[in-house]
């Protein structure tokens, strides 16, 4: 009676996970959050999606295993950290890093009321590209905790627990990565 007794409250437990409860409504809330990061990350759409479902397959595989120590979105920013780290280490997949995609919403500019003049447009742009060239120059760390901070707006802890940085760590390879970008925008700095 006593094991029964214990297998359900086992058994209530698990299914108060999220991972376990509804998994395909975690990937639909999650999705976007882990593409754009990956998007950014590689540049390559074809590269960014495969990341996206290996993410989401290892989190399948392993939801069981979610403590629930961190919220399940830092637990998936891990996860595709890690498999972007791996994809960009692999030899045989380097030469898909040098195709550069235009960054996230700059997918053209049409002239509407509201809209800059052309020159300031393309001005606009064009400071938008050097960013980006920038933020491709930082070291791999650098640019890993740049995105999660600005692109997926995570926060430092958040930052920590899907890195497995230190704070400090992640503090300074923030503030690094912020001064390289704008000495690289405004070399007078």
């Amino acid at each position: 009676m006593e094991n029964l007794a214990a297998r359900s409250m086992m058994m209530a437990v698990k299914d108060t996970n999220p991972l376990t409860a509804d998994f395909e409504s975690v990937v639909r809330t999650f999705q976007p959050a882990v593409f754009r990061f990956a998007l950014v990350s590689l540049r390559d759409r074809d590269a960014a999606e495969t990341v996206v479902q290996d993410c989401f397959l290892k989190a399948f595989n392993s939801r069981d295993a979610f403590r629930g120590d961190c919220a399940v979105k830092t637990w998936l920013m891990q996860i595709a950290v890690n498999l972007i780290r791996d994809h960009v280490r692999n030899r045989k997949l380097r030469f898909w890093r040098r195709v550069t995609l235009e960054p996230p919403g700059q997918s053209g500019h049409r002239l509407d009321a509201g809209q800059p003049s052309p020159e300031a447009a393309v001005l606009s742009a064009e400071q938008i590209a050097a960013m980006w060239t920038a933020v491709d120059r930082l070291p791999e760390k650098q640019r890993c905790v740049f995105l999660l901070r600005f692109v997926e707006d995570m926060d430092i802890l958040e930052i920590v627990a899907a890195t497995g940085m230190k704070e400090g760590t992640v503090k300074s390879h923030l503030f690094r990565s912020l001064g390289a970008i704008r000495k690289r925008m405004d070399p007078t700095i």
